[in-house]
């Protein structure tokens, strides 16, 4: 029986990780491949000239981050694309669908993760709509499970908003090597409380757990299923 083919579509580097790196760990020691398409650039908005920004030590040493993390937590591949960060509203959103697309053809994959809807980030909430757009259930498209996941420092601000998830993956036995990944991106970690700190993550999986009656868990809103 072939593996369960799974894809990650993440708007930034390190997304991938902080919104499902449990459930990627968990899947990958279950036997499936887990693919991860990148579509932004890096953090290139923290400077006012994007051209000098890009010489920058987190800027040129992203790539090589998202390489560590995709090895700790066992992602098969990484698709990555340059999209301006925290720009995507600045090109066509046909070519994100695109992006998605091609990359969706190549793995045809069963099951999809990517950002939701409900998310402050403009990047996150056009990510999510190419996402939608790239795999309408057409009679041939082999998604049939489609899951949006929260960022934290993004998709909890986006007030009134909310992420309201109705789907829980345990995650106590891999939540260890979510915040391994996490680490590997050494510009994005932050000292708690900032949401992006190991405490903040760890309890974050703590509360939603709770709310499953789990150890840990990551939460999803489920877009679609079809059986």
């Amino acid at each position: 029986m072939p593996a369960k083919k799974i894809l990650v579509v993440a708007a930034h580097p390190d997304d991938e990780v902080l919104g499902c790196g449990g459930t990627i760990a968990k899947f990958v020691k279950e036997g499936a491949e887990v693919f991860c398409c990148i579509l932004g650039e890096g953090p290139l908005s923290r400077y006012t000239d994007r051209q000098a920004g890009r010489a920058q030590h987190d800027v040129m040493g992203v790539k090589l981050f998202t390489q560590h993390a995709a090895r700790v937590l066992g992602i098969t591949r990484v698709f990555p694309f340059q999209f301006p960060d925290n720009q995507f509203d600045a090109v066509s959103l046909l070519e994100i669908v695109r992006a998605v697309t091609t990359v969706k053809e190549e793995i045809k994959p069963t099951i999809i993760f990517t950002h939701s809807r409900a998310d402050l980030n403009i990047d996150h909430r056009l990510t999510y709509q190419a996402v939608l757009t790239a795999c309408r259930p057409m009679e041939d498209e082999t998604v049939h499970d489609l899951y949006s996941f929260e960022i934290p420092s993004s998709t909890e601000w986006n007030a009134p908003f909310s992420f309201s998830p109705n789907m829980f993956v345990e995650v106590s036995a891999t939540l260890g090597t979510k915040i391994q990944a996490f680490k590997q991106y050494e510009t994005e970690v932050r000292p708690f409380p900032h949401p992006r700190s190991e405490e903040v993550l760890r309890a974050m999986a703590t509360r939603w757990g709770s709310v499953a009656g789990l150890k840990a868990a990551e939460a999803f809103e489920v877009i679609r299923l079809i059986r």
